[in-house]
């Protein structure tokens, strides 16, 4: 092999490395994705009233830190609804001081292109 060859074979390696290291952060939910918000923070929200439920949303389509702000934006834009997503567990708890719809919980998540496969 010749010097130019193992130039560009050392490049491609570096890019490569680099490259993979991206992904394996991206899916463990390091870093911004999926929107133009990057890493923006959900609104901080509580409830209006004393807490009368809560339900259990199973999600498919989250991926990073920045999916799982979205869908807590999401869901807190409901009025009386509050949301927590474990993105580990790819579900929302979402507390509530009145009686919510899982018909609006469903529609404000899958809005974004996620996939609601639960509402519990």
């Amino acid at each position: 092999m010749n010097m130019s060859t193992l130039i560009v074979l050392a490049a491609v390696i570096v890019i490569a490395a680099l490259a993979l290291r991206s992904s394996i952060g991206h899916f463990k939910g390091e870093g911004g994705c999926c929107d133009t918000g990057g890493g923006t923070l959900p609104d901080y929200k509580e409830l209006e009233g004393p807490k009368i439920g809560e339900k259990t949303v199973r999600i498919e389509g989250m991926h990073c830190e920045n999916c799982k702000n979205r869908v807590e934006r999401a869901i807190n834009r409901i009025d009386g609804a509050v949301a927590k997503v474990d993105l580990k567990k790819n579900v929302a708890l979402v507390s509530f001081d009145r009686e919510i719809s899982e018909e609006d919980i469903r529609k404000a998540v899958e809005e974004l292109d996620y996939k609601v496969v639960g509402i519990e």
